[in-house]
């Protein structure tokens, strides 16, 4: 029988995303002229803006061989965990589906499943409570809001005490492509210990053309639900839409790794002044400000970039098109 749903959720907030490391990051981002990605999920209508985009554009939702792929990576994953409690650790969450999904399979007969979600948005941290509420006690849920880039103690904070000596499975879906590679990367090899299961997925360039399976799923990106989405954040900073035009290009990755990402840029053509927390950032036509990224991977360059970091691909499962793959990993023996 399903839980009934609590009317309280109690959520830790971490000092990452406390109310004074929010409004450090917004004007370090528009003095760099590089939005950090958390402010496109700060709010209510941007989770529900990305919510629609995510149901229309992700080859997990339109494509069944992607769907198909998950489900077998959490089998697998399901099979190697072992004992009788197991702690699931979802790592940027988002609407919590997934997750959900691979809760349903670690059940089984006198093992006690935990759950954390985790994300640098409360909005989705509670979307990824909410899903998780028809698996598990709503005591077993441990929701966490904290900025993954900037939290040095996540694995300090993830040592919940009602969830010690768990099994611990880490998820990470649809996120590795929106983080730097040289921070992002250093961050799950350290979290990840002898014996934990990471299960995350990746955006791929399809084809044995790289570079121009990168250029083939361009307009999965430049297309009106992801530009409604990423001005919302620019309107609600002071930015009229008639400030400039939206912009989205292929380029190279900046750490020269590699690999290439997908960008999106406003540039401007008439001047605006934002006033934010007492400071003035002026914007002359001709400025940029980048407004996202999204690299693209290939399952060759995932275990490169795995590698350096101690971990190790067990197992990948990907979409007919080539466009998405999961995979399951543990660190290297």
């Amino acid at each position: 029988m399903p839980n009934v749903m609590p009317t309280v959720a109690k959520t830790t907030i971490h000092a990452s995303q406390f109310p004074d490391a929010i409004r450090r990051a917004l004007r370090d981002s528009l003095r760099s002229r590089r939005i950090n990605p958390k402010f496109h999920y700060e709010s209510v209508k941007q989770v529900g803006k990305w919510l629609a985009l995510h149901q229309a554009c992700s080859p997990s939702r339109a494509e069944a061989s992607c769907g198909r792929a998950y489900e077998l990576g959490f089998e697998a994953a399901a099979a190697r965990l072992a004992g009788p409690r197991i702690h699931l650790v979802g790592l940027g969450c988002g609407g919590g589906r997934k997750d959900a999904a691979l809760l349903r399979r670690l059940h089984a007969p006198g093992r006690e499943v935990f759950y954390t979600p985790v994300d640098v948005s409360l909005a989705m941290v509670l979307e990824g409570w909410q899903s998780a509420m028809a698996e598990i006690p709503e005591s077993n849920c441990l929701p966490l809001v904290c900025d993954l880039a900037a939290t040095e103690d996540l694995a300090a904070v993830l040592e919940e005490p009602r969830a010690a000596r768990a099994a611990r499975i880490y998820t990470f879906f649809g996120m590795i492509p929106n983080f730097e590679p040289g921070t992002i990367l250093p961050r799950l090899g350290a979290l990840v210990r002898a014996k934990d299961l990471l299960l995350f997925s990746a955006n791929l360039a399809p084809g044995a053309d790289y570079a121009a399976g990168v250029r083939h799923i361009l307009p999965q990106y430049d297309n009106a639900l992801t530009r409604d989405w990423l001005i919302t954040l620019l309107l609600d900073l002071g930015v009229e839409a008639t400030d400039g035009a939206m912009r989205f290009c292929v380029e190279a990755d900046p750490e020269g790794k590699g690999l290439e990402r997908v960008a999106a840029y406003f540039d401007f053509a008439h001047p605006r002044c934002l006033k934010v927390e007492g400071e003035r950032f002026a914007f002359e036509p001709g400025d940029s400000l980048r407004l996202f990224f999204s690299y693209r991977y290939t399952p060759e360059k995932v275990r490169a970039a795995l590698a350096p970091q101690g971990l190790q691909v067990l197992a990948q499962w990907l979409a007919d098109s080539g466009e998405e793959g999961v995979f399951l990993v543990e660190r290297a023996k």
